[in-house]
C-alpha cells in the first residue's frame, strides 16, 4: 500500500511535517508530544511487539498516526486513543489516505484521556495488547492504569523515556528499583527492548527513549487487595534511607507494628524497599496485624 506521496503507506518526515502544517498543530511540551518520523522504527516497534492476526492493538497518543499506519496491515483492529481533538478528528483521513479504506475500518479513535478510559469505551472488541510511543510525562500512569482497567490486556511494547524505561524493567537490589517497578511487576513480567535515539522525532527531544516489552502474569497473590499492597510499596519507598520498620511505621500504625508485619512475612525490619520483590511485599501486605482501636 501507497501513500498519497507515493511513498510506503507510512508517514516520513516530509509528510509528519506537510500533516502538521495543514492540522496547524505544533507539538507541545505540556502533552509530552514527539511525534515519530522514521517509517523504520515504527515497523521496528510494531516487529517486536509480537502481535498476532487475531490481536487488537490499543494505542495511546497516536499523534499524526506514525504508529497507528504501522500497526492496521497486521492486526484485527486497532483502537487510538488521544487526548488532542484537532489529531483525534484527522486520524482517520489520515488511516483512509495511508491504509485505503479496508485499514481505515479497522480503526476506532477514542477522543479521551488515557488516565480516565474506561474498559468499557474500549470493548468493542476489547483490546489485547498495547502498543504507544507513550507521553513521557504520564508514562508510568498511563500503564498501571490500564493494566488495572482493562484484563484483556495479555501483553505490550511500549516506548518511554530511556530513564523511565530503566525503572518499569528494574529488579529488586539495582539503583533504579522502584514504585514503578514493584507495580508494574505485580501485573507483568517486564523486560527492556532496546533503545530509540532522539533523531527519529520530531521534534528531537534532550533524552533517549526505550521500549518496554511486558506479558501479563497472575498476580503474586489473591489473598490481598492489590491496594493494600501497593499502600504499602508507596510507604517503604517515600524515605528510601529508611528501614522498612521506620518507613512502614505509619502505615502499620506503629514502629512496633511495621516490625511484627515484617517479621510474619519472613522479611528482615532493617532492610531497604529496595531490597524487596513484589512477592514479598504482597507477603507483607498480607500480614498486617489489625489496626488498633479508635480511641474514645
Amino acid at each position: 500500500m501507497t501513500g498519497p506521496l507515493g511513498g510506503t503507506g507510512l508517514l516520513g518526515p516530509a509528510e509528519i511535517r506537510e500533516l502538521a502544517a495543514r492540522l496547524g498543530v505544533a507539538p507541545t511540551k505540556r502533552l509530552g508530544q514527539n511525534f515519530v518520523h522514521d517509517p523504520n522504527t515504527v515497523r521496528r516497534i510494531v516487529a517486536a511487539a509480537g502481535l498476532a492476526p487475531e490481536d487488537v492493538a490499543l494505542e495511546v497518543g497516536p499523534g499524526l498516526g506514525s504508529l497507528t499506519l504501522a500497526l492496521l496491515p497486521v492486526v484485527a483492529h486497532v483502537h487510538a486513543v488521544e487526548i488532542d481533538p484537532v489529531l483525534a478528528g484527522a486520524l482517520p483521513e489520515t488511516a483512509a489516505a495511508y491504509a485505503g479504506p479496508p485499514g481505515a475500518a479497522r480503526l476506532t479513535v477514542h477522543r479521551a484521556d488515557a488516565l480516565r478510559v474506561t474498559a468499557a469505551e474500549l470493548a468493542d472488541p476489547p483490546p489485547t495488547a498495547l502498543v504507544a510511543n507513550l507521553p513521557y510525562n504520564v508514562a508510568v500512569p498511563v500503564v498501571l492504569h490500564l493494566l488495572a482497567e482493562l484484563p484483556s490486556l495479555a501483553r505490550g511494547l511500549v516506548m518511554v523515556q530511556k530513564e523511565v524505561a530503566d525503572r518499569l524493567t528494574a529488579g529488586p537490589g539495582s539503583k533504579t528499583y522502584g514504585v514503578p517497578s514493584v507495580k508494574l511487576a505485580w501485573y507483568a513480567a517486564a523486560r527492556p527492548a532496546g533503545r530509540v535515539p532522539p533523531s527519529v522525532f520530531w521534534p528531537v527531544p534532550n533524552v533517549d527513549s526505550g521500549l518496554v516489552a511486558f506479558v501479563r502474569r497472575d498476580p503474586p497473590r489473591t489473598d490481598v487487595p492489590r491496594a493494600r499492597v501497593f499502600a504499602v510499596i508507596d510507604a517503604a519507598f517515600a524515605q528510601r534511607r529508611k528501614t522498612l520498620r521506620a518507613a512502614l511505621a505509619g502505615w502499620a500504625g506503629g514502629a512496633d507494628r511495621a516490625a511484627a508485619a515484617l517479621v510474619a512475612a519472613g522479611v528482615d525490619p532493617g532492610a531497604r524497599g529496595e531490597s524487596l520483590s513484589v512477592e514479598q511485599f504482597a507477603a507483607v501486605a498480607a500480614s498486617a496485624p489489625p489496626a488498633p482501636p479508635a480511641a474514645e
